[in-house]
């Protein structure tokens, strides 16, 4: 059994640089024709001679002949000025602005602690039509950690699409079904991602015979009933729920430490993961229209020309990958994977 998908985009993806991003860009190199590379370095992507500049670096440490276009997008902080927005709307290679609450995942320190104090360059970016990309968390320490994308959709999102209407804006990596319910019953400007992660997994797995720290990622997994709502968005036919892996390396002794960071590496086998989700479902049918066709439009790219193709068959997902100095490990490591790409698709 085979299936053949039209080259597909990833819509979220963090690919950290140096050696470590050398290591791990060709894995999406092989299954995507374009990626939004994600900002959040130290110190953070900033304007747009920092995108360029990332740009040309992740472009450099290609495999040899690849056909892959990384999007970028910029950090926003509470010194961007509507000038930057301004220089990023004339610019091809940048997709969008990345707003992070301060604190609230990886080297999100640098990130917005009111929107209020923004208010000028979300109305630059309404006016250049430059997407707003949210991580949609609040960071209130009386918030309990599996509620902060809840009471991030009522307390933050409502209010800044209210202010907002023309603001194109994509909830990444969306966990539960009140954001899922949230984003259907909204109009045309509001879409979301789902990452594999959530589509296979509820927080149970955190937890399988230990604490299971390359489980770990923010937003955290959830209940069932929302991992099964996220799987009724992707396979359903709302065309503004599409394909953002949030694929997140980090070194092994970084996620298997006293205070582990958040993130899962999934770029290893990205297509594969999504072909599992959608088959238990399914739903395969459904594949392409989620991972190549659905985030192009709402983003307003051409759809990619070319396809790919993934085989069913069994195949042991390597305990480790090379990743700079160190080693990530990967989603489903050890474990059996059902779907492979194949190297003649490319």
């Amino acid at each position: 059994m085979e299936i053949t998908l039209p080259r597909s985009d990833d819509f979220h993806l963090h690919l950290r640089d140096g050696a470590a991003m050398a290591d791990i860009v060709g894995h999406s190199a092989r299954q995507f024709g374009r990626v939004i590379v994600m900002p959040n370095l130290k110190p953070p992507v900033r304007t747009v001679a920092d995108a360029l500049a990332y740009r040309e670096r992740i472009l450099a440490a290609l495999p040899e002949g690849a056909g892959f276009n990384p999007l970028m997008a910029l950090y926003l902080t509470e010194t961007t000025t509507p000038d930057d927005i301004a220089r990023a709307g004339d610019e091809a290679a940048i997709i969008g602005v990345k707003l992070y609450p301060a604190g609230a995942t990886t080297n999100a320190d640098a990130g917005v602690a009111d929107l209020a104090r923004v208010r000028s360059v979300l109305e630059a970016m309404q006016r250049h039509d430059l997407p707003l990309l949210i991580h949609g968390e609040v960071t209130d320490p009386d918030v309990d950690v599996f509620d902060r994308e809840a009471v991030f959709v009522d307390r933050v999102l409502g209010p800044l699409r209210r202010d907002f209407p023309a603001l194109r804006i994509v909830l990444e990596h969306v966990t539960t079904r009140h954001a899922v319910d949230y984003v259907r019953a909204s109009k045309d400007h509001l879409a979301a991602t789902i990452t594999p992660q959530h589509l296979l997994y509820n927080r149970n797995a955190l937890f399988a015979g230990g604490l299971r720290p390359h489980y770990y990622c923010l937003p955290v997994l959830k209940l069932e009933s929302d991992r099964q709502a996220l799987v009724e968005a992707a396979t359903g036919d709302d065309p503004r729920f599409f394909l953002g892996t949030d694929s997140a390396p980090h070194a092994q002794g970084a996620k298997e430490s006293a205070c582990g960071c958040a993130g899962i590496f999934s770029a290893h086998a990205a297509l594969e993961l999504y072909a599992e989700a959608f088959e238990r479902a399914g739903a395969l049918d459904r594949l392409a229209e989620f991972a190549s066709q659905r985030g192009a439009d709402f983003y307003r790219l051409p759809r990619n020309t070319g396809s790919v193709r993934l085989v069913k068959t069994d195949w042991r997902v390597p305990d480790a990958y090379p990743f700079g100095e160190d080693r990530v490990v990967p989603l489903g490591a050890g474990e059996t994977i059902n779907w492979k790409l194949s190297v003649e698709s490319l």
